[in-house]
């Protein structure tokens, strides 16, 4: 019993992408992150665990990346549908994010636009499959993560939705930035850039300061600024990811 303890909080971790879908196909993206973001807390914990407990497995290696898949790659692509859709839509009929059902509201003819955020799905399934087979990812991550790609998606919603402001609605429902960010968020995913791992194999501070600190300015950036601090916390990640190599 001890050796599934893991794979039931990575099989948490899938429930929550599951019921991310559902909620992101209706409409309601903000329900969606934060089912994500609770998505999130299962999968770092996953892997701790199953050190801790001495129960790795192959097996949970493969469930991890599977629930991954769904909820850092089919939520993020389709929760950029959703933006891409509402982008184009007259800002008279543009809503919030509560549940509507933009899904039905295609016809035939409609712009192909919003089907481009289908490309972060595919960048994410390359990047979790490459993961799985590349032994250069041990300790540290090559490209960025799906997780913390998923959550500057998914931070959209949540910034318009609690720190609304006029300035922030143009911005995120810009169809060009929102395509430029597909893009931007796709090719990262795959890029050759070594990004320091932010799974913890144990709780020593000495192997895990640079995690630690990262993750004290984290916290404390959310606490000050609150979502709006997502953005700049993976542009932080990323610049000191490549600090540090150098």
């Amino acid at each position: 019993m001890k050796k599934q303890i893991p794979n039931l909080i990575t099989g948490l971790n899938l429930l929550c992408g599951c019921l991310a879908i559902l909620f992101v196909v209706s409409g309601d993206l903000v329900i969606s992150s934060l089912l994500v973001i609770a998505g999130m807390f299962f999968d770092f914990f996953d892997g701790l665990v199953a050190r801790l407990l001495h129960v790795q497995s192959k097996l949970g290696v493969q469930l991890d990346s599977l629930a991954d898949m769904v909820s850092f790659g089919v939520v993020p692509g389709l929760m950029m549908f959703q933006l891409l859709n509402k982008s184009l839509m007259p800002q008279e009929l543009r809503t919030g994010f509560e549940a509507t059902e933009t899904l039905k509201e295609f016809e035939p003819g409609m712009s192909f636009i919003p089907f481009m955020g289908f490309l972060i799905i595919i960048a994410s399934a390359y990047r979790l499959a490459k993961f799985n087979i590349d032994t250069r990812q041990s300790d540290n991550f090559i490209g960025l993560p799906t997780p913390a790609n998923t959550l500057l998606i998914t931070s959209l919603p949540l910034i318009f939705q609690y720190q609304y402001s006029p300035f922030l609605e143009r911005v995120i429902f810009n169809h060009w930035f929102l395509i430029a960010l597909t893009i931007v968020s796709s090719l990262l995913l795959n890029a050759e850039i070594k990004l320091f791992s932010l799974k913890f194999k144990s709780w020593d501070f000495n192997a895990n300061q640079v995690r630690y600190i990262f993750l004290a300015l984290s916290i404390a950036a959310i606490i000050t600024i609150k979502f709006i601090a997502i953005p700049f916390i993976i542009i932080m990640y990323i610049v000191a990811s490549l600090l540090r190599k150098s």
